[in-house]
């Protein structure tokens, strides 16, 4: 391989061989100028040196008739390779653009399920947008004391009215020192009537929840604990009035997480709301505590309505003597009735016998043997 600037040739290239051809040429050239001068020297004949001359000539036509045939062959070979890498380069071309194609296609049905999936992406994402914006909203809600209490409120009015009868309790009822609970259970006495209080001390639980470090756990917990001793304590103020109420209240809790944060670690929070005789409940806990006084509700209402259960148990005995009373006359009744069918149906025997008497013309009148009576 011979590169010649930026083209390259190899052996099989027609160039190559004229080159060397040329080339072997001006190498007998000189080398026959040497031997004339050399003949010449020597005094060699004339007729020698033409036959040499003579013979160089015939092997540069053999040699221009070699390199004459090797070209032709070269361009056939080189025509017969074109062809084929056109033909393989055709089958090549036409295999690409199969593959294009099937891989277009292919191409297109994914962007269309791809589209398709971004469709559905498209309303998943409105719909976490949407519930995005009704956590923030109740965000808003649980961050505000009134609406906090409102929130409560409505959870605890919901639980309550499915749990109650509507005549056993009383929401937003005003008590004798002028406060106002969020739910009053009429009980009988006793216990008597029993106040829910739905308030809860979210923004220390809020604090708690957000501490990071160990110290700042700590006085978060304290903070949490203090502000739920409080709200025991207030409510053991306001709503357990001696004749009044009974003499225990329910704090409800419209968050599992805070009654589950007071029972698994501030357990001593919870036996001081024991000792106050403020029980907390949570939704759970509320519709079971709800459950067993409608059980309650519902004895003591049976109790009242003893006297009168007896009362008409009284007037239904009275009834069904009387009644008994009244089917013995009428078995009385029914037993004349029979009597006088039996008299009848004998009259009637009587009439049969003397009617077929008659039609035989016996009128034997001692003749007094009753005739059985055929049915026909």
């Amino acid at each position: 391989m011979i590169r010649i600037g930026e083209h390259v040739l190899t052996w099989q290239d027609p160039l190559v061989w004229a080159g060397l051809a040329g080339a072997g040429l001006l190498l007998m050239l000189v080398l026959l100028l040497r031997a004339v001068g050399r003949v010449s020297r020597l005094g060699y004949p004339l007729s020698q040196l033409a036959g040499r001359v003579q013979a160089l000539s015939d092997g540069q036509e053999r040699l221009a008739g070699g390199l004459h045939h090797v070209t032709e062959a070269e361009a056939q070979s080189r025509g017969v390779m074109l062809e084929l890498m056109e033909r393989r380069l055709a089958e090549v071309q036409g295999s690409m653009a199969e593959s294009l194609h099937g891989t277009a296609r292919r191409t297109a049905h994914s962007l269309g399920e791809l589209q398709e999936r971004l469709k559905v992406i498209d309303r998943a994402q409105e719909n976490i947008t949407r519930l995005s914006g009704d956590v923030l909203s109740l965000q808003d809600i649980l961050s505000n004391k009134q609406t906090r209490g409102a929130f409560g409120e409505i959870q605890l009015t919901d639980i309550v009215s499915k749990a109650l009868p509507p005549d056993s309790y009383t929401l937003q009822a005003t008590l004798s020192n002028g406060r106002r609970a969020d739910c009053l259970i009429r009980l009988p006495e006793p216990p008597g009537p029993i106040v829910i209080d739905a308030k809860f001390p979210l923004e220390a639980y809020e604090h708690l929840r957000r501490a990071d470090t160990k110290d700042m756990r700590a006085r978060a917990g304290q903070a949490f604990r203090l502000s739920v001793r409080k709200h025991l304590r207030d409510i053991a103020d306001r709503y357990i009035l001696d004749g009044e109420t009974a003499d225990s209240a329910l704090m409800f809790l419209p968050s599992e997480a805070v009654f589950a944060e007071l029972h698994g670690n501030f357990p001593e929070v919870v036996r001081e709301g024991f000792a106050l005789r403020v029980w907390i409940v949570s939704p759970t806990t509320c519709m079971a505590t709800l459950n067993t006084l409608r059980a309650v509700l519902k004895d003591a209402r049976m109790r009242e309505q003893a006297g009168a259960i007896r009362r008409e148990l009284a007037l239904l005995h009275a009834d069904v003597e009387r009644l008994g009373g009244r089917v013995d006359n009428l078995d009385r009744h029914f037993a004349a009735a029979a009597r006088d069918v039996a008299e009848i149906r004998i009259s009637a025997d009587k009439a049969g016998q003397r009617a077929r008497r008659l039609d035989g013309f016996d009128f034997d009148e001692g003749a007094e043997k009753v005739v059985p009576m055929t049915r026909s």
